[in-house]
């Protein structure tokens, strides 16, 4: 695939520990503070780093196998952590919390589908 392997597994450790620290946070009742978000930014740039080794590929020659499933997928992902601070932001209790969680659980799965949607071509 265009994006490499660590690359792939830093995005989903990235996500899965925000997504256990908001977890954290819905367990005790509390909103999302400002480690939320902060850690919704750097999920934000690894996903980015990903589009961007992804395009890196394109460029170099490499395509994905579904095209149109890939680019939806990476599209949806970088969506994703923008949304969630701002509707974590407008639910202060611990709902925002969730929201942080639940889109952090989401993320792997998204990273995982934009691996599959490259390789597809070889099965």
């Amino acid at each position: 695939m265009a994006v490499n392997g660590a690359l792939e597994t830093l995005t989903i450790v990235l996500a899965l520990a925000l997504a256990a620290w908001g977890l954290v946070a819905t367990v005790r009742d509390r909103a999302p503070d400002r480690s939320h978000l902060i850690g919704l930014a750097v999920v934000e740039v690894a996903i980015l780093a990903l589009g961007v080794a992804a395009l890196v590929a394109i460029a170099g020659g490499e395509s994905p196998a579904e095209p149109g499933t890939f680019w939806g997928y990476l599209a949806t992902i970088v969506c994703l952590p923008p949304i969630a601070a701002v509707l974590a932001r407008m639910e202060p209790t611990r709902w925002g919390s969730i929201i942080v969680t639940v889109v952090c659980l989401v993320i792997p799965v998204l990273v995982v589908r934009l691996q599959q949607t490259w390789e597809v071509a070889g099965a």
